[in-house]
């Protein structure tokens, strides 16, 4: 049961910025240099103005409102940068690259995470999961988690294509999820991603997709 939870502004340099216990969350990371600088700039100039502007709003109802609507519109126009940028590399369209992510992803669950859903793209990747509770009674630090699974495979992909240098970008988008209404949505975009790309017409067909069972075939 996913918890019903506030919302906090999403795109931070270093995971997570905000980890209540038992949170599911939304993560998508993306390789290093994937969008070009005048994008990423553009991009990040919008989201500061979009917090000035949310941090004056004086009602918290209509602030928390407008910030959630303004965080799914702003991801959105984020994600369709990352699926027509013709610049940057696109390492995970190699086969071999992908299955070093896929199978980190698979190996980690149930025993840092839960993993509810996973998707990954030519050039990022999209990952919901549920950080396990230790036996202390703390829980898994999502920074440790994603910390861990980015250098792991960035060593085993560079060596792969026989490279050196930054493989994932350091910053991540991280939100957590706030009720099973919006995991379901979620976990349906995870899926659909890329068909919503134009790369398969199914998204059966894409071999670089897990969804839990537990969600069955969601629609489109």
């Amino acid at each position: 049961m996913v918890q019903t939870l506030r919302y906090q502004f999403f795109y931070r340099r270093r995971l997570p910025h905000w980890q209540p216990p038992g949170a599911t969350f939304f993560i998508t990371f993306r390789l290093h240099g994937s969008l070009p600088r005048h994008v990423l700039e553009q991009l990040l100039e919008e989201r500061d103005s979009v917090e000035r502007r949310l941090r004056q709003l004086q009602d918290p109802t209509l602030r928390a409102v407008e910030t959630y609507r303004e965080e799914r519109r702003f991801f959105g126009k984020w994600d369709v940068a990352l699926h027509t940028a013709s610049e940057g590399p696109h390492w995970l369209e190699n086969p071999h690259i992908a299955s070093i992510v896929d199978e980190s992803l698979r190996y980690r669950d149930g025993k840092v995470y839960d993993l509810l859903a996973f998707c990954i793209m030519p050039n990022h990747v999209h990952l919901v999961c549920t950080p396990l509770e230790r036996t202390t009674g703390e829980y898994f630090p999502l920074s440790a988690i994603l910390h861990s699974l980015k250098g792991y495979t960035a060593r085993r992909a560079n060596q792969a294509l026989s490279r050196a240098g930054p493989f994932w970008q350091p910053e991540s988008y991280d939100h957590v999820v706030r009720d099973e209404r919006e995991l379901v949505r979620i976990v349906r975009y995870v899926q659909n991603n890329p068909v919503a790309a134009g790369l398969v017409q199914d998204w059966q067909e894409w071999p670089w997709t897990y969804v839990k069972e537990e969600f069955g075939e969601l629609p489109p």
